[in-house]
């Protein structure tokens, strides 16, 4: 892990976390201790409307959660009701925070490669639709990160379980003076709340 990057994780006080949203979290420790028990691969896909902030914080932050705790054959995954783009600042968020974040194509929906390791495969960072074929079409968990994706899609093909675990949209903050810090807090309630998640998970 990146210096920069192992600095932000070791200021995460997974202590914080209420035992309310101990509770939502719960379904997902479950899903991935069963995989474990029964030696499967474990996929997530992090679902929210346009795959644009929310879902792309949750998908890095859980891999790098797994990572850190040496939870084996985890791939996560993110997508959203439709295509929008990954949204500029949410780049900037984890640049700030410690990952390595390369631009991989120049388009209205670019593709990034974001590295939190010099020798671990990058997360590969593009909006798309849940369904999209980049993303798996069986035995995952659909882990829906906004209110709206949860209401907007009651069926999620192919997912083995649907787990609400919503986050306040950073995008409130838009065009003011409070962005930078808003979309780090949210970075970081995720990136909290991921490793309390893998934290918990027993080998």
């Amino acid at each position: 892990m990146y210096s920069v990057l192992k600095k932000t994780t070791e200021q995460l006080q997974l202590q914080t976390i209420s035992e309310e949203r101990k509770r939502i979290l719960q379904p997902l420790i479950n899903f991935i201790q069963q995989k474990i028990n029964n030696k499967e691969p474990i996929n997530l896909n992090f679902i929210c409307t346009h795959n644009s902030r929310r879902s792309h914080l949750s998908q890095v932050w859980a891999q790098v959660a797994a990572t850190h705790f040496n939870i084996p054959n985890v791939t996560c995954y993110s997508g959203g009701t439709e295509e929008t783009a990954l949204f500029p600042k949410v780049v900037e968020t984890l640049t700030n925070q410690g990952f390595i974040v390369l631009k991989l194509s120049e388009t209205a929906n670019p593709i990034y490669a974001i590295k939190y390791s010099d020798n671990i495969l990058p997360v590969i960072g593009f909006s798309k639709k849940y369904d999209n074929l980049f993303n798996p079409i069986s035995k995952f968990a659909a882990i829906m990160t906004c209110s709206q994706a949860d209401n907007g899609c009651p069926f999620i093909a192919g997912a083995e379980e649907r787990i609400p675990i919503t986050f306040e949209d950073p995008k409130i903050s838009d065009n003011t003076a409070e962005q930078t810090k808003i979309y780090s807090e949210r970075s970081l309630q995720i990136a909290t709340e991921m490793f309390y998640v893998f934290s918990k998970i027993e080998l």
